[in-house]
């Protein structure tokens, strides 16, 4: 006998508004085939909701906004990428579209895909019909629905496992991809194009039933008419491999292979999730459980089994309650594995151990495992422009066109060129230099290698302060605050959003800042590197302007009682909250008041200037420290 899905929720208590605009909706049609070709500068509420299962927002530009007139209205387009794959044809295409189209840049974001912002309404069916007769989609890349598909970015062709994540990757994005006509209805006047073949497994899985995971007679047999009731993210990984943040997706594959490579199955973790509001304790950050482990013939049906859970019992009446993590911490682990379970249509394995997991960024120069080459090119923020000497955009395009190489964008928004032969290395270097693009990891500031900002102002319309366009100047802050203290060496993770719904992942960071107000943020203390443990928020509100009088008790306390090696972030966890606070309390200012307000001037000669500066450069210290050791050393010789 066949069994029916449970009732959707929103069937069984008062749903929220969105839901009744998903329910009226036509499978994701009206009203936004309509108001596409109305000549209009914007869209109605109830389309603007759908838009985003499209893979677009309507923002407005907060730095044009003058009172009286009407807002600058424009949109972002975001891609769906799984893997962070982006074929060379499709980087062109949305290169072009920037400029004829955008505000001549390109955005890589947290989850792998690329954002366009800018784009005037008139335009936005052009832009989506390009993107996708170029190999891509914006197709569910927003909305209440799978996300992009994240997993590791590095190239290796001589790992079995990294090999299986991509394809695991790429399968399940298929699985969970919506299958309304609605996407090649409006955008493409109805022409479906094929840009690869789905695997005939995930063609078999999308509909096979029994347990309730179907929603029969249905254009869409997995969501349904209400669809998730809020957004779902997924990434596949491999064993000792953190470059994707697994702790923070509502679910996780790790893949699990024999001695021989084989792929096995899949370790799963499920609940974890950022998204929160301030002053409501009951929205919180939280990490994904263990749940249980899979064969590899079984795991498309799991995930279909989670996701079903998820559709029919999470909190379609509260959208700020509606993610996964609130459902598993509401029912436990033990009963969320229960009903997974009874979709499953059998009892679940036990999770089996792992390594520990690291955090890796893949950048700079190295082997593919095959004889041909990856390079790792740093992105700041993400943000693919050209600015004064700094030609980013103009150098990936070079490479492109010359090359034809294909990219695999990274969880930390950098971008990865990938089989490029060993002959074209000294060109592709060339280029860079050229360009002012830096391809030794080595090179680039620790604190900025690490460091993760969102979009926020001007465009974000839930940002409540600055990021993207704030942290190169705080960084900046934090690496002098740390050379006054004798801490030149030191770096740490550190992670910025404009808003509490955590786009860049603050909440890992072993140094997070979450805009609470103008100029101001919470912060949050104690993530580990390898982001493997959520940080604790601190302060609720921190001036931009107080951050150097905030940290410096703190790391000055951090330099003095860490042990040997030990991380920033693993510090402040270790000693504790109370502790930190404690000694903050009675530290007496040291750099950043003193050296302000009195500066101690004297003369050297320039032979003399010249060689500290030689010796301060190769030993990678500050000439001041340098001053100050050969002066503490001849008055000791004096005494």
């Amino acid at each position: 006998m066949v069994k029916s899905a449970p009732a959707p929720i929103a069937n069984r208590n008062q749903p929220s508004k969105v839901e009744g605009i998903k329910e009226k909706s036509n499978f994701l049609r009206e009203p936004v085939a309509t108001q596409i070709l109305e000549d209009t500068t914007h869209f109605s509420e109830e389309a603007v909701q759908l838009l985003k299962f499209h893979g677009s927002y309507q923002q407005d530009n907060r730095d044009h906004r003058v009172k009286g007139q009407e807002k600058d209205y424009q949109f972002m387009l975001r891609t769906r990428n799984p893997g962070g794959f982006v074929p060379p044809q499709l980087y062109l295409a949305l290169d072009n579209l920037s400029d004829e189209h955008g505000n001549h840049t390109l955005r890589v974001t947290t989850r792998q895909g690329f954002q366009l912002h800018g784009i005037l309404k008139k335009n936005l069916k052009a832009a989506i019909a390009s993107i996708v007769k170029n190999m891509g989609s914006t197709l569910g890349a927003c909305g209440d629905l799978n996300r992009n598909v994240m997993a590791p970015p590095a190239p290796f062709k001589n790992r079995p496992d990294y090999q299986y994540a991509w394809e695991y990757a790429n399968n399940i994005a298929d699985l969970l991809t919506p299958q309304t006509g609605a996407y090649y209805e409006i955008w493409l006047d109805g022409e479906k194009i094929i840009s690869a073949e789905e695997s005939p497994e995930v063609i078999a899985a999308r509909q096979r039933n029994g347990t309730g995971t179907i929603i029969h007679d249905s254009e869409e047999p997995i969501y349904g008419t209400h669809y998730m009731p809020r957004k779902f993210k997924v990434c596949v990984t491999v064993p000792s491999d953190n470059s994707v943040d697994l702790y923070s997706q509502d679910l996780t594959l790790v893949v699990i292979t024999n001695q021989e490579g084989e792929l096995e199955g899949f370790n799963v973790f499920a609940g974890g999730g950022f998204g929160r509001t301030h002053n409501k304790e009951e929205t919180f950050a939280r990490i994904a459980d263990e749940i249980c482990y899979v064969d590899k013939d079984d795991v498309y049906q799991l995930v279909k089994a989670i996701v079903a859970t998820q559709r029919d019992y999470g909190d379609r009446t509260d959208r700020r309650h509606a993610r996964l993590k609130y459902l598993i911490n509401d029912w436990g682990v033990d009963k969320f594995r229960t009903q997974v379970e009874d979709y499953f249509g059998k009892s679940v394995a036990p999770f089996k151990s792992l390594p520990e997991f690291k955090y890796y960024d893949f950048l700079g120069w190295n082997e593919q495992g095959d004889g041909k080459l990856f390079l790792g090119i740093s992105v700041n923020n993400g943000r693919v422009k050209d600015e004064g000497t700094f030609q980013l955009k103009t150098a990936l395009r070079e490479i492109v066109e010359q090359f034809n190489l294909p990219m695999r964008l990274t969880p930390h928004h950098n971008i990865i060129f990938y089989e490029i032969e060993p002959e074209n290395k000294s060109a592709i270097q060339e280029i860079l230099k050229r360009c002012g693009i830096v391809d030794d990891p080595k090179t680039i500031e620790p604190l900025v290698r690490y460091a993760m900002a969102c979009p926020a102002l001007p465009t974000c319309g839930l940002a409540i302060t600055e990021s993207e366009r704030a942290i190169p100047g705080i960084l900046e802050r934090i690496r002098t605050l740390l050379d006054q203290l004798g801490l030149q060496k030191e770096h740490f993770v550190v992670r910025m959003t404009g808003c509490p719904n955590g786009c860049a992942r603050p909440y890992m960071a072993e140094l997070g800042f979450v805009g609470s107000a103008p100029e101001s943020y919470q912060v949050w203390l104690g993530g580990s590197p390898a982001q493997t443990r959520l940080a604790q928020p601190y302060i609720e509100r921190l001036h931009d302007k107080d951050i150097e009088s905030f940290l410096e008790p703190i790391f000055v306390y951090f330099k003095n009682f860490r042990e040997y090696e030990e991380s920033f972030g693993d510090f402040c966890d270790r000693l504790g909250f109370e502790a930190l606070r404690e000694f903050a309390a009675t530290y007496q200012p040291q750099t950043t008041t003193a050296v302000s307000k009195s500066r101690h001037r004297i003369s050297i000669k320039d032979e003399v200037y010249l060689k500290l500066k030689e010796v301060a450069t190769s030993q990678d210290r500050p000439m001041t420290e340098l001053v100050n050791e050969a002066l503490e050393a001849y008055f000791q010789n004096l005494s």
